[in-house]
Formats: C-alpha cells, sequence, structure tokens
C-alpha cells in the first residue's frame, strides 16, 4: 500500500503540476502566436507576418497613449522613490514618522479598486480635475505600497555606525543622505522602481478611475479596442508588453539577489 502511494506521488504529482501550468501559459503562448498571425481575426492561422506590428507603431492614438502612459510611470517612479526614501529616513532620524510605516502596507492588501474609487471620490470631493495630476497621484499612493516594504526592508539592515561615523566627521545631515544612505541604499530602490514603473505600465483600475476625457493611457485605450470587438493588434499590444515586463522583472530579480549579496557582506 505504501509503494503504490509512492508511486501515485512521483507520477501523478508531475502530471498535475504540468497541467497547471499548461493551463496558465497556454493562453499566452497562443497570444504571442497570433500576433504574428497574417489574418484579419484571431480564430484560424493564415501565416506567418509581421503587419500588427507595423500598424502598432504607424498608429498615432497607440503612439500618444503610450506616451501618456510612460509619462505617469515615469513621474509615479521618481515620486515614489523620493517621498518613500524620506519618509523612511525621516522614521530613523526623527523618530516620528515610524508610527504611520504601517499605513502603506495597506496598498499591497486593499483591493486597487477599492483605492482607485477611494481615490476618485478624494478628487470629486475637492473638485479637482482629472488627468495627469490625478493619475499620477493616484500611481504615487500605490507605489509607496510597494517601495517602502522594499527600501525599508534594505534601510533596516545598514549599519547606523556608517551614518554616525559621517555625522561624526562635520558631514551635514544633507551629505549623509547623499553620499553615504543614497549608495547603500541603491539596489533597493533600483528594484523597487523598476516594480513601481512595471504596476504604473499595467495599471488599469486607478487609470479608468482617474484619468479623465483629456488622457487616455494604453491600457485604457486597449480595454476600449476590446469593447468594439478583439482586434489582432491587441496581441501585438500585449506581447510587447509581455517582452517588456518580462525583461523588467527579470533584472528587479537580478537586484535583489545582488542586493541580498551585498547586505550579507
Amino acid at each position: 500500500m505504501v509503494e503504490n502511494r509512492k508511486y501515485m506521488g512521483q507520477f501523478f504529482m508531475p502530471i498535475m503540476v504540468a497541467i497547471a501550468y499548461l493551463f496558465l501559459y497556454l493562453p499566452i503562448f497562443v497570444l504571442v502566436l497570433f500576433s504574428f498571425n497574417d489574418a484579419n481575426c484571431s480564430v484560424a492561422w493564415a501565416g506567418f507576418s509581421l503587419k500588427w506590428y507595423q500598424k502598432l507603431v504607424s498608429s498615432p492614438e497607440i503612439l500618444d497613449a503610450l506616451q501618456a502612459s510612460l509619462i505617469v510611470a515615469l513621474s509615479t517612479t521618481f515620486l515614489s522613490l523620493l517621498i518613500g526614501t524620506c519618509f523612511i529616513v525621516a522614521s530613523r532620524w526623527g523618530g516620528r514618522a515610524s508610527l504611520f510605516s504601517n499605513l502603506f502596507y495597506v496598498n499591497i492588501l486593499l483591493p486597487e479598486i477599492v483605492l482607485a474609487i477611494g481615490i476618485l471620490s478624494i478628487f470629486t470631493f475637492f473638485q479637482l480635475p482629472l488627468g495627469y495630476g490625478s493619475l499620477i497621484a493616484g500611481h504615487t499612493l500605490l507605489g509607496l505600497g510597494f517601495v517602502i516594504p522594499i527600501v525599508r526592508a534594505r534601510f533596516c539592515e545598514l549599519d547606523p555606525v556608517l551614518t554616525e561615523a559621517s555625522l561624526d566627521m562635520g558631514a551635514t545631515y544633507w551629505q549623509t543622505f547623499l553620499h553615504v544612505l543614497i549608495p547603500l541604499l541603491m539596489p533597493s530602490l533600483l528594484a523597487s522602481g523598476l516594480l513601481v514603473f512595471t504596476l504604473s505600465m499595467d495599471d488599469f483600475l486607478i487609470s479608468f478611475f482617474c484619468s479623465g476625457p483629456t488622457v487616455q493611457t494604453l491600457s485604457v485605450y486597449v480595454y476600449s479596442m476590446i469593447r468594439t470587438g478583439v482586434d489582432p493588434m491587441i496581441n501585438a499590444i500585449s506581447t510587447c508588453f509581455l517582452v517588456i515586463s518580462s525583461l523588467l522583472v527579470f533584472l528587479l530579480c537580478s537586484l535583489k539577489i545582488v542586493d541580498q549579496v551585498l547586505g550579507h557582506d
């Protein structure tokens, strides 16, 4: 009986794991494959072609949406890193902001639609116009929930003797911050920055609720295309996002490994 269970465990579990991975990654493989399809519909294969990528590059609407997404993502990354780093340093040097540090962890646990509706309600209550400002503010609030935990974990591992030695040698707090803390925090800053950039580029709910009629990000534009019908150009857009996100995730994992190695050293 024990041998039968062992035999089933050796063959049954790998099969179940393979089925689970097939269920997860087969749609992605089909999406990438049909992005090179020559047909005007994503149902039947009609031959290899790059025409959807050519239309993607030559479409002014998509380029404008991509430009808006890049502006929001870059601004969000910069503000999230700046505010998050200053908050973490103030929590150690000031001793008061640490009481509010746990509030930023709620962004990870809270459903994003609740966060998006809450941000929209604030803008509506104060009668603030929706546009780039509302998008950057909403994405920055979301990004702080990822920047603060990552950078704070690295900051807590630093030896306080390093900053104390810098201050004892006559350096100001600003000089210590720029020339001591920032180089030591650089791996975690790069890792969290890449994560926030990826989340901002892929975000839909906050972009949908807070974009307004004047600004349209790429995720909102793709949603408007899907509502009118499945355009094969969506497969090309998704494939480009998949490649970029995969490269950023790979770079993020590499930076985390470097950060762990430097932390042990």
